[in-house]
């Protein structure tokens, strides 16, 4: 592979062929990712913020909400980027299609990681609209300012998952990812509870993961907690989705155009 220059058409009809298929599911795609989050602020927001009161000086269900918010993009982008992308790659040979086309590799990678994104935004979007009727949001003069930030994260996302995609045997190698990075983000990126009380040396590593970085952005933009160093939690999303793309192109191009 000589480059990884793309042409932004040929993006665009590989995200437009996925988006056709995900409307005939559209129904059951939302329900699966709409699902899951929004348990979470119920029983956890109501039920457990009902004894935590205030966090961090917000309260509990504005502190959750933010946080659901990161951590659905994270899945969702999580499992297209996974689960869905290698069913296009390996069991339907969408791809292999695509590549007798003028479509080269890395802009079926790019459109991929722009629809994965944008499944992202639109689950996102589903939350972000239960966040603000169960009080989650308390400042909407910044809140619309987390949708922009929830596509970024999406594509942060995105690109390594797709790159574990192009060296997975199988469905099941997926469980070592979840296993060794999703789960451990979802649990100690600050989702739940401030990072600062974790131990010294999880907090360094925390502070590497991209995830950390989508929660300093989005939860200063819901509420009235100061947002600080926003640039350099961009930087870090914008770094993971650059790096996580180049490293899907090369590896899809070693697996398909061999």
């Amino acid at each position: 592979m000589s480059s990884y220059k793309v042409i932004p058409a040929h993006i665009v009809a590989v995200w437009r062929r996925n988006f056709l298929v995900w409307k005939k599911l559209a129904g059951a795609s939302m329900l699966g990712n709409f699902g899951d989050p929004f348990l979470y602020l119920l029983g956890l927001g109501y039920g457990l913020g009902l004894y935590i009161g205030d966090m961090n000086g917000i309260p509990y269900m504005a502190f959750l909400a933010s946080g659901i918010l990161c951590s659905s993009a994270m899945n969702t982008a999580t499992f297209e980027g996974l689960y869905s992308a290698f069913t296009r790659m390996n069991q339907q040979g969408t791809w292999e299609s695509m590549l007798c086309t003028p479509v080269r590799i890395q802009e079926v990678i790019a459109g991929e990681q722009v629809w994965a994104a944008t499944k992202s935004l639109i689950s996102g979007t589903a939350i972000f609209i239960v966040a603000g009727v169960l009080g989650g949001i308390q400042q909407w003069e910044t809140a619309l300012f987390a949708l922009p930030v929830i596509f970024l994260t999406g594509l942060a996302f995105a690109g390594p998952a797709l790159a574990i995609c192009a060296i997975s045997p199988s469905y099941d190698f997926f469980l070592y990812y979840f296993t060794l990075a999703v789960t451990p983000m979802f649990l100690f990126c600050g989702v739940f509870y401030p990072i600062d009380t974790l131990p010294a040396f999880i907090q360094v590593i925390a502070q590497v993961l991209p995830l950390t970085h989508a929660v300093a952005l989005i939860r200063p933009l819901l509420t009235e907690l100061p947002l600080s160093m926003p640039l350099l939690h961009i930087g870090v999303l914008a770094l993971y989705a650059v790096t996580g793309f180049i490293f899907a192109a090369h590896l899809a191009a070693r697996r398909l155009l061999r």
